[in-house]
């Protein structure tokens, strides 16, 4: 649902300065194009608040959220325009923490000099939103800058998650059985199920009805834990790059043959392995031997804590199966 997309550069122009060292040139840069991403934010903040809207009416009358009526939601809320307003909740934290994920990829490569777009936000009828992305548009040649630019995303949304599923917990009531009726059943990842424990003692997840805030940080979760996937160009791979180059191939290839019998617990699983296992092995050459250092190397077993936390093996299930 988000990622970087390290399209290919030209080769740098070379210079050498006073002191004898050379030192790039950065090829002239592209007009950004600000209406599309303007554009696509607004797109976004209207589907999502549409889905919000919906959650929000059904959470208020005890009705389980059937995403099937998001198709038709759209008509209605056309015509009623200040039903809207209830689902805000939903949006602006998903909008936040999706916001918060992508500026921490474009501001460590700001910070690096690395030329990055804004976000591309992707509008869905169905959730709201695909995620978004940025686009990386010149090399690097650091494994530090690598894992900088890779790791921020993950970090700071997982900053604004944690308290939005906080909120969103503590808003939520218990109505026995609740999550498993519906056409769609969402599961519950670990730090869903701790928290869970601690705000609900004695309460079977089933049986909790999570607030659209709450659903926002699980949505949330879910798009932490696909991009955190140590395969090819996701935040995961990028970070398993920066570790180890050499086995970054093998390893994002292994995964995707992983995921492909995961699909038996979630059909998008195996879509995700096939994709992936086509088109998402390969990452570019960074020729850099320097290590990484001591608070990289714990922020990168930070990042594998948040992936496990926001991990499910099946996130989605059919209701009925």
């Amino acid at each position: 649902m988000s990622s970087q997309d390290f399209s290919p550069a030209p080769y740098p122009l070379f210079a050498e300065s006073g002191d004898g060292r050379e030192y790039a040139i950065p090829a002239a840069r592209q007009r950004e194009r600000y209406w599309i991403y303007g554009l696509l934010f607004a797109l976004t903040a209207l589907t999502t608040t549409v889905v919000g809207a919906g959650m929000q009416y059904s959470f208020e009358r005890n009705l389980p959220f059937d995403i099937e009526r998001s198709y038709t939601q759209f008509g209605w809320f056309w015509r009623h325009p200040a039903e809207l307003l209830g689902g805000l909740p939903f949006s602006l934290t998903l909008m936040t923490i999706l916001l918060a994920h992508e500026f921490g990829h474009y501001v460590a490569a700001a910070y690096h000099g690395v030329d990055a777009s804004l976000p591309y936000f992707l509008p869905s009828p169905i959730f709201g939103t695909f995620g978004a992305f940025i686009r990386v548009r010149s090399p690097i040649y650091s494994k530090r800058v690598l894992f900088d630019i890779g790791a921020a995303g993950p970090l700071a949304g997982f900053i604004f998650l944690l308290p939005a599923l906080s909120v969103g917990l503590a808003f939520s009531k218990v109505i026995p059985n609740i999550a498993r009726q519906g056409v769609m059943q969402f599961g519950s990842p670990g730090l869903e199920w701790l928290m869970e424990r601690l705000i609900f003692p004695g309460v079977l997840s089933a049986d909790i009805y999570l607030h659209p805030v709450a659903r926002a940080a699980w949505f949330g979760m879910f798009a932490t834990a696909l991009n955190l996937l140590p395969i090819g160009q996701l935040d995961g791979g990028h970070i398993l790059y920066s570790f180890f180059p050499r086995r970054h191939r093998t390893i994002s290839k292994a995964l995707c043959i992983v995921l492909l019998p995961m699909g038996w617990l979630w059909p998008g699983w195996l879509l995700w392995g096939l994709i992936l296992l086509w088109v998402g092995r390969r990452h570019p050459l960074i020729c850099d031997d320097s290590a990484l250092g001591a608070g990289r190397r714990r922020l990168g077993w930070t990042a594998l804590a948040i992936f496990f936390l926001c991990f499910t093996c099946s996130p989605i299930i059919a209701g009925g199966l």
